[in-house]
């Protein structure tokens, strides 16, 4: 059975992130958007934490939870987190091994309520975790790992966003240059990482460390609409958190051997949803208050310095996939899952109607009356007979959807946190658009 999954948002409760983010309103929203398992996000905060366990409930010893007063359970809740990890390790790079800063941001998954009361009890007697829903903890990922595993062996942790440049495994401004340098003797308990808005499964196959992990694209939503603007699609014979996990550790794919073989071994990754990676705000170099925006060709022809400041530019992602590269572009690895990148259809509304804000009201009174019509957006987006949707909805709204699934935009990139701009149409076809009321 399809099952879409985002093993990556945050609640009402970290830092910067939408007040709606309540268990409700995810569920809502997962309602209209096609997606079947979510995170719940921010399970150490203590108040996200007993919403948990008051609102939820768990689905036959499954290790997935519902909302109490869902009719059904068509939307599963999947024990998630983010954790921040800042701390000092020996970086051998430098002369005499001196000690680094280490930022970094890893996913934290969980079989059940239990295991994640007691690692919350664990850290609560350590670190401040009732500050934000994302918390900072000033310990190594190598000892998150071994308390993790104490507790439960089935807990499942990888790298978030893994190449962005402040809070990563592999970032520029403090991250690592291999996972084993980072996670050490638990490097081998390592299954999976996320790809990050700034980058795609292409970049990433450029480096051969990552073949033997599990390739994961999760929304890292800080509101609902940017729920599932990445994420995974599995193909799942049981609905368990023990199956997500085996497929995950195991790295099956439809292509790929298996690790594991059993007589009803039909679960697997089928594909992963991404972001243009160009419209992530980390994918080239630069310096934003300089509006100072570089390829790595650029970068390196200044030696990394801001042409008008002077001051170091953030190095992004794809300089840094470069730089640990030991494949060309355009390498495919075999066996990998598929992938397909979309554009959210609220942004494709809004573009075909000359509207800024996605939020506006003639941009969600068109996209609930599609929804309405034609189903969830991920069936839309991904599904849909073209048209089908011909007949209902704009025609531009629907030449949109067929460009997004060609890969025919116009993007400029984004750079040092300010997020890159996807197009769909040139500004004379808009305009011709419009003379010919097909907006």
């Amino acid at each position: 059975m399809r099952q879409i999954i985002d093993l990556h948002i945050h609640s009402k409760y970290s830092r910067a992130c939408s007040k709606n983010l309540t268990l409700e309103n995810i569920d809502k929203t997962c309602r209209i958007k096609g997606v079947d398992i979510i995170a719940t996000g921010d399970f150490t905060f203590p108040d996200w934490f007993v919403s948990i366990n008051k609102d939820l409930e768990e689905i036959n010893n499954s290790g997935l939870y519902k909302l109490k007063t869902a009719k059904d359970d068509r939307i599963k809740f999947i024990l998630a987190t983010e954790l921040a990890l800042i701390y000092k390790k020996d970086d051998p790079r430098q002369k005499g091994g001196a000690s680094k800063c280490r930022r970094i941001h890893l996913c934290v998954l969980a079989p059940n309520i239990e295991a994640v009361r007691e690692l919350n009890k664990y850290l609560d007697k350590r670190y401040n975790i009732r500050s934000d829903g994302r918390p900072i903890l000033g310990m190594s990922a190598e000892k998150l790992v071994e308390i993790c595993f104490k507790i439960h062996p089935k807990f499942l942790i990888f790298p978030a966003h893994i190449w962005t440049p402040w809070f990563a495994v592999f970032g520029s401004k403090s991250g690592f240059d291999s996972m084993e340098e980072c996670f050490g003797k638990y490097t081998k308990d390592i299954y999976a990482y996320e790809t990050g808005l700034s980058s795609d499964p292409e970049m990433n196959w450029r480096v051969r460390e990552l073949d033997k992990l599990t390739i994961l694209s999760n929304s890292d939503a800080h509101s609902l609409p940017n729920i599932a603007r990445e994420a995974n699609v599995f193909e799942l014979n049981e609905i368990s958190y023990d199956e997500i996990y085996n497929v995950i550790k195991n790295k099956k794919t439809k292509d790929a051997p298996r690790r594991v073989s059993t007589k009803n071994d039909k679960s697997f990754l089928d594909y992963t949803i991404e972001f243009y990676p160009e419209e992530g705000m980390y994918h080239l170099d630069g310096h934003r208050a300089c509006n100072i925006c570089f390829t790595p060709k650029e970068t390196k022809k200044h030696k990394g310095i801001c042409p008008k400041c002077k001051k170091d530019l953030v190095i992004g992602v794809e300089y840094r996939v470069d730089e640990l590269a030991d494949r060309p572009k355009g390498f495919k690895l075999k066996g990998a899952p598929g992938f397909k990148k979309l554009v959210e259809l609220d942004k494709i509304i809004a573009e075909v109607l000359g509207i800024k804000s996605r939020t506006s009201k003639r941009v969600q009174a068109e996209y609930q009356s599609l929804i309405k019509q034609a189903g969830t957006e991920m069936e839309i987006l991904l599904d849909k007979n073209l048209d089908d949707l011909r007949d209902l909805t704009l025609p531009g709204v629907a030449e949109g959807i067929k460009r997004v699934r060609e890969g025919n935009l116009i993007v400029k990139p984004g750079f040092d946190g300010q997020y890159g701009v996807v197009k769909i149409f040139k500004d004379e076809e808009r305009e011709e658009n419009r003379q010919l009321k097909l907006i």
